[in-house]
């Protein structure tokens, strides 16, 4: 998850489709990118909260799905060290906001 800002949709969808070839020549199988449509604040916690985000930004909530904790974690060393990563320019969010992770599946409906 990551606040975006609006004004600043185009360029992360850009980037979102520049980035897209990369992660699937290191073994993505799936990327999904999702920008808030709708993201009601709550009572205790929201997507807004937790990004931090402000008035004039969007949540955009994000996965990619890999084969296997290995594949994920050998794509992410190689990435670290591929140049085209810099020739993409700045990043149209903040990054320190950003949140990430990995999961493991426990349960699914796609096989």
């Amino acid at each position: 998850m990551i606040p975006v800002p609006k004004a600043k949709k185009d360029a992360y969808k850009k980037l979102a489709e520049l980035s897209a070839p990369i992660f699937q020549e290191y073994g993505a199988l799936r990327i999904m990118e999702n920008w808030s449509e709708t993201t009601p604040d709550g009572k205790t916690t929201d997507f807004k909260r937790a990004v931090k985000a402000e008035d004039d930004e969007a949540v955009v909530f994000s996965w990619i799905e890999w084969a296997d904790k290995a594949t994920c974690d050998a794509a992410a060393e190689k990435m670290q060290n591929d140049p085209r990563w810099a020739d993409m320019g700045d990043m149209p969010f903040d990054g320190k906001r950003m949140i990430y992770a990995g999961f493991d599946p426990i349960f699914s409906t796609d096989k």
